[in-house]
């Protein structure tokens, strides 16, 4: 087999290892010919151009009818009718010049090399991917360079990254369920460049628990900062989305949060996060004191019962009121909607008495992001965030625990609520 001979083929018989050296494809001493892996290389690069070039002629043969020079193309009404050139990226050989046929009547479409198709998808959805897992665009370069043989510029892989701008704008503002039984609230903070300035700035994060036991990020907003009237935009938006009802929110304790919510869900009960409350409290309490503040506290949020727990409290106070007052002030001032959480069954209260859930969610953003240290405007910022989520709800593909349970449970204190859904 010479280089110059007209051949068709599939790339995996060359790769492939041949187990009976007597079924081997190539005749005896075929590789002495080749001095270097650069001429082994060049030789193979041209035997995949041609056969490419092979399986786009016999693409046009089958959309004709007819093959090349073949008596049934004689007033057939279409013809070959020469080729053009197009250079193409590929996943085996990188860049390639390749001959495309075409016919007179201009209706043939190649599979192989969609028109307007620039480079594979499969190389995109590379790019997209290593984009989406906190690679920068240099770092993708050179990454697609070394793996795929492709030179990919900058701009280039900022064009296909641009994509997700759309899909974040649809992901947006995407219809949601009526009824969620449980939303989680909160906002994670990154570096974002504002009025020629570095700045953190704040992306509100809001997971829903539908109605068959899966968890999905309902939206994120950036804002300069986290707020409970910027909170009230949020639900607002959500209410706009489709949203009509969320039987339980579970937030930290932002003043006027609570409020917020009420506002737009009179009906949904507020449930402030314990361990943020826990957090909160220890600012206050030297080193020293700390394991035994917290020992004492779990007499509180850990009672079986809202009395046991307010028991617990007054017990607390007696010991600590004298040294952490404040603290103890903090406990009293939010205990309404710290304890809502004894109302439920136990299964609904390990769901709800912490935002757990959306703080793994925000470490798992920032495991995506943390070779971004900064961002240059928002809209980068978020399709990094919104790549970090589809990567991490990927992973959301079952009910929670227990969620049949879980869901009788919900049934049978909100039932007229949860017919919304």
């Amino acid at each position: 087999m010479k280089p110059k001979d007209s051949v068709t083929f599939n790339t995996a018989i060359f790769m492939e290892k041949q187990d009976n050296p007597k079924e081997s494809l190539f005749p005896k001493d075929f590789f002495k010919q080749f001095k270097s892996k650069e001429e082994f290389r060049s030789f193979f690069d041209d035997l995949f151009k041609r056969g490419v070039e092979e399986m786009l002629q016999a693409e046009l043969d089958e959309h004709l009818g007819y093959g090349k020079y073949a008596k049934e193309g004689q007033n057939s009404g279409n013809s070959r009718n020469g080729s053009y050139h197009k250079k193409v990226k590929t996943e085996s050989v990188g860049d390639m010049v390749l001959s495309i046929p075409r016919d007179r009547n201009s209706e043939f479409s190649p599979q192989l090399i969609p028109k307007g198709s620039r480079m594979s998808d499969k190389l995109e959805e590379a790019i997209i991917s290593m984009y989406s897992r906190g690679m920068t665009t240099s770092d993708i370069s050179e990454q697609v360079k070394q793996v795929y043989g492709v030179d990919v510029s900058d701009a280039t892989i900022s064009n296909v990254t641009a994509r997700i701008t759309e899909l974040v704008k649809e992901w947006q503002s995407r219809p949601l369920e009526p009824v969620y039984y449980v939303v989680w609230m909160d906002g994670i903070m990154l570096k974002i460049k504002h009025a020629g300035k570095y700045q953190s700035k704040c992306i509100y994060l809001v997971i829903g628990l539908k109605q068959d036991g899966l968890k999905e990020v309902l939206g994120m907003w950036t804002a300069e900062s986290e707020s409970a009237s910027f909170w009230l935009s949020v639900l607002t938006d959500l209410k706009a989305r489709g949203v009509e009802d969320i039987l339980i929110a579970c937030t930290d304790n932002l003043k006027g949060f609570t409020e917020a919510i009420q506002g737009v869900f009179p009906r949904t009960v507020t449930q402030l996060c314990i361990v943020h409350q826990i957090r909160n409290s220890m600012k206050y309490v030297v080193w020293k004191d700390r394991k035994q503040f917290c020992a004492d506290l779990r007499d509180i949020y850990a009672a079986p019962t809202r009395e046991a727990a307010e028991q617990g409290l007054f017990s607390f106070e007696l010991k600590w009121s004298g040294k952490y007052k404040h603290a103890i002030q903090s406990w009293q001032t939010n205990w309404e909607n710290l304890t809502r959480y004894f109302d439920y069954p136990l299964e609904i209260r390990r769901l709800i008495y912490t935002t757990n859930t959306i703080e793994n969610l925000n470490r798992g953003i920032r495991k995506y992001t943390k070779t971004k240290v900064q961002f240059p405007d928002d809209a980068s910022a978020e399709k990094a965030v919104y790549l970090a989520i589809r990567n991490i709800e990927a992973k959301w593909n079952m009910p929670i625990q227990n969620w049949g349970l879980v869901l009788h449970q919900f049934l049978t204190l909100f039932e007229e609520r949860c017919r919304l859904a």
